[in-house]
């Protein structure tokens, strides 16, 4: 609709995978080379059958441009490759050989009357890997969204790539995922198939500067020419709203320049991009301040908000659809410090006026979008009452979990005493607490707006399983909108001597135990203690940085409480876990 207002010959913020469209910056270079390398091999020359066989990883948060890189490695596949692609991987171990054999159109014959088994599709498809090779000729399996895999499909994966000559295995495996994928394969069960990923690679957000040349890209690919048409304050009102995340970006850009349109304006200023939001991700749900935490802009007044939004709503009731679309993004949102009620926001959007001219089709949409947030809240005000409002008793229905007394004294000092903390912290994601898989629990608000504190007993990407009043009960993760406050509170088992944050210069028991542990997942012999004491220098900073790329955290080279309670998972510290995956429902 907005494309002839902006001089634009198509969509440029479709959140369609097209390749045509990826913006190629330092970090997307880089995830695309390591998919390259699965492929090539260190040989720079780029021909078929140098790759050394075994996994590469690709992970990524939500939105982050994961499966557009994808597509755009498809198009720089060298000649004499072949490809098998599984882009819905929640297979058994059958189903997922007999896609394989189907992408690689191969034909399975079964050795006995009856369907093929699994030995059927090994043979063939071991055959024809020989095959291939015998004709100079690589093959590789790609497999989107990789989280989702089961870990006996994950032990059948790492069994195919025992499939090899004496130069080098017939199959390479690249695998694309969320970061959970790396806690997946971070199991100790699961560490034969980790020791064969030789090359893993974590694709982070954009940043602010990134973020403007994202947009400009986008644009200039599809016939914009000229300045922008976002001012400098629009442009960082969305970099906040979006967190650098191509998607988000796509979703809000796309809403905001349909307003603009609607409205006859040709420039995207700040107000422009707060009511697009408003529309995008719900009303005050919008990332704001130094915690990012979700709130409207506060300079505006809540009438005037309430006004503006009315004329958005007018402008562009046509394409309510969009937003309805949109609403999946809030799902995985930090909820609001001071969160509505989403009953109420529900009712409220059903109540609101809107112009003559466009009454009919924004009262059509009204019902539909009214129904899917009354699906999406599923906590009772019931149910939250039963919570308890006291943090000391929710610490201390998470205590057996962690093997620590229940008594009368303060629960933290009392864990501290075992070499055990309490945290607490609201910068975690959904995907981050599936990643860290640890039992915990969410702060949440009840009816009359004091604390209330839930057990977490498992999580996965579409539940979440709460302990309310001693019932087990799952939900759809959609029931924490508007209740989660976005603070997650658990135990962590701390190093020895640890007493805070290590940094560069840091220094004893704990520094020690950090350099052991690196070397430990290096593989690396570790480091002597003798002739001096241990001190986190700056070869031991890189090394954390490193450490923390993988994990997809902010690499500061801090070891502080997140990293070291990822290095516990990924080394095997006897800590609880929390179950996340699908259909989970209790605790360890």
């Amino acid at each position: 609709m907005y494309a002839q207002h902006f001089g634009l010959t198509q969509d440029p913020f479709s959140i369609a995978p097209d390749p045509h469209y990826l913006f190629m910056s330092e970090r997307h270079r880089e995830a695309l080379a390591h998919l390259l390398y699965g492929v090539t091999g260190p040989d720079s020359t780029g021909g078929a059958g140098r790759a050394s066989g075994g996994f590469v990883l690709l992970t990524g948060d939500i939105g982050t441009g994961k499966t557009t890189v994808c597509r755009c490695f498809l198009e720089q596949i060298p000649a004499g490759c072949h490809v098998a692609y599984i882009f819905n991987p929640k297979l058994t171990v059958t189903e997922l050989l007999q896609s394989i054999c189907d992408e690689f159109h191969v034909a399975v014959t079964p050795a006995h009357a009856g369907a093929p088994t699994v030995k059927d599709f090994i043979d063939a498809l071991n055959a024809f890997l020989l095959q291939s090779h015998a004709a100079g000729e690589s093959c590789v399996l790609i497999i989107d969204e990789a989280q989702n895999l089961a870990p006996d499909v994950l032990e059948q994966l790492r069994l195919l790539t025992n499939l090899e000559t004496s130069e080098r295995k017939l199959l390479q495996i690249l695998l694309i995922g969320q970061p959970e994928l790396r806690a997946m394969l971070a199991r100790p069960e699961l560490e034969q198939l980790a020791q064969r990923v030789i090359a893993r690679f974590h694709l982070d957000a954009l940043s602010a500067t990134e973020t403007t040349q994202y947009i400009a890209h986008r644009l200039a690919v599809a016939g914009h020419k000229g300045p922008l048409p976002l001012d400098a304050r629009a442009l960082a009102r969305l970099h906040q709203l979006s967190r650098g995340v191509p998607r988000r970006i796509n979703l809000l850009c796309g809403r905001a320049l349909l307003g603009a349109w609607a409205n006859g304006l040709h420039q995207v200023d700040r107000k422009v991009i707060d009511r697009a939001a408003d529309e995008v991700f719900g009303p005050a749900i919008a990332p704001s301040g130094p915690r990012g935490n979700l709130s409207a802009d506060p300079q505006q007044p809540a009438t005037v908000r309430s006004d503006t939004r009315k004329a958005w709503l007018a402008g562009a009731a046509g394409v309510a659809v969009g937003a309805l679309a949109a609403a999946a993004a809030v799902l995985f949102l930090k909820p609001a410090a001071a969160p509505t009620p989403m009953a109420a926001r529900a009712a409220a959007s059903a109540s609101m006026p809107v112009a003559a001219s466009t009454s009919g089709a924004a009262s059509s949409m009204r019902p539909v979008a009214s129904q899917l947030l009354a699906q999406a809240t599923t906590l009772s005000p019931a149910q939250l009452a039963q919570l308890p409002a006291d943090i000391d008793s929710a610490w201390r229905g998470l205590a057996p979990a962690w093997q620590l007394p229940v008594t009368t004294e303060p629960p933290c000092p009392l864990a501290a005493a075992r070499q055990v903390q309490c945290l607490s912290t609201d910068s975690l994601s959904l995907p981050l607490i599936r990643q860290l898989g640890r039992p915990g629990f969410l702060t949440l608000t009840a009816p009359d707006g004091r604390a209330a504190y839930a057990r977490l007993l498992a999580l996965d990407a579409q539940q979440v399983t709460l302990d309310l009043a001693g019932q087990s009960v799952q939900l759809p993760v959609a029931a924490l909108n508007g209740v989660w406050t976005g603070e997650f509170s658990t135990y962590w088992r701390t190093p020895p001597g640890y007493n805070g944050e290590l940094h560069e210069g840091s220094s004893g028991p704990a520094v020690a135990w950090l350099a052991q542990n690196l070397s430990r997942l290096d593989g690396e012999p570790a480091l002597s203690e003798q002739g001096r004491a241990p001190v986190l220098d700056k070869a031991l900073v890189a090394r954390v940085r490193a450490f923390q790329r993988t994990q997809g955290f902010r690499p500061d080279g801090v070891a502080g409480p997140l990293t070291l309670m990822q290095l516990n998972r990924d080394t095997g510290v006897a800590e609880p876990r929390l179950p996340t995956e699908y259909g989970a429902r209790n605790a360890p």
